[in-house]
């Protein structure tokens, strides 16, 4: 597994990531499953404070136990829950962040996150307040670096302008090339890291395309038309069977290859499953070809809304 630095910290992580979010309350099956990761030489794991309200995290902290040195850690808060209670709100106030990553801490058994970051946000907050948290708990080595989780072109360059963040979360795919307009080269430029998320396109993007099609597509896919999208998604089995690669490997090459990326953060729910991203992600090639046939046959997507 090869790894790349995440933006200007002394972290090198893995060009696969775990997505933790759908490892579910079992116990056993979430540390077979991130032991499956961690032995396919994936180092870093992704989770959030609001997966399971809580539970995700001490999952993570069980299974990584006399690992951690091995491992980059990373989370996410601002979304505000109370134990016992239902739902969640949105407060990205610095008193609130600085208790939630606390609460972090003790639910993954850690004395520091390697990667904290902001579960959202929008350019109303008050951006200051939070970059002034994100920069005190990183003094009190509560975390070692920050970033966001964020699809908001507005919210990313208030940030990159301000402070020094080391990573932005963002959807990226071939049918979701929204990142290359406007914020790819721009974060490259400014040495913060893409992490990407949706790489796969809810599925669409692999074996399982069509009935994934049918399932999440059939009314359509960001500008994409339900019959566009369908076409989309033959055209990549046309170009799967041509070059002897799974569409999902194809995607994983498309996704990995611009420089701004550090890792794609694929979501597993069992060890099977972490096999099988790995296994496409074996198979993915940078196929220069096989990249400018993908950026010709899909369309160039723009951020017409997340701008508040």
């Amino acid at each position: 597994m090869n790894k790349r630095q995440l933006g200007q910290t002394d972290l090198h992580i893995s060009e696969v990531g775990l997505g933790c979010m759908n490892l579910g309350a079992d116990e056993q099956n979430a540390k077979a499953t991130i032991d499956e990761a961690i032995h396919s030489g994936i180092n870093y794991l992704d989770t959030a404070d609001l997966y399971d309200y809580g539970h995700n995290e001490k999952l993570i902290g069980k299974a990584i136990k006399g690992k951690r040195d091995d491992l980059v850690i990373a989370t996410k808060g601002g979304n505000r829950f109370e134990p016992g209670q239902e739902g969640w709100y949105w407060d990205p106030s610095k008193r609130y962040l600085k208790e939630a990553v606390k609460n972090s801490l003790l639910r993954l058994g850690l004395d520091d996150i390697d990667l904290y970051q902001l579960h959202g946000g929008t350019i109303e907050d008050s951006i200051d307040e939070v970059i002034e948290a994100f920069e005190e708990l990183q003094q009190e080595g509560l975390i070692r670096y920050f970033g966001l989780s964020s699809i908001r072109p507005n919210v990313i360059k208030s940030f990159v302008r301000k402070t020094t963040i080391s990573s932005v979360m963002m959807q990226y795919s071939i049918i979701d090339r929204r990142p290359e307009e406007e914020m790819l080269h721009y974060l490259e430029q400014n040495q913060v890291s893409v992490l990407v998320r949706g790489a796969l396109g809810k599925g669409m993007l692999t074996d399982m395309g069509m009935k994934q099609w049918e399932r999440k597509g059939n009314q359509g896919f960001l500008d994409y038309e339900k019959d566009e999208l369908k076409i989309i998604i033959e055209k990549l089995h046309d170009l799967a069977k041509e070059t002897k690669v799974p569409p999902q490997s194809i995607a994983i090459s498309y996704a990995l290859n611009h420089q701004a990326v550090s890792s794609l953060i694929l979501g597993a729910s069992s060890p099977e499953q972490v096999q099988s991203n790995i296994k496409a992600y074996q198979s993915a090639s940078t196929d220069h070809e096989t990249i400018n046939h993908i950026t010709n046959m899909t369309k160039q997507n723009i951020y017409e809304q997340h701008r508040a």
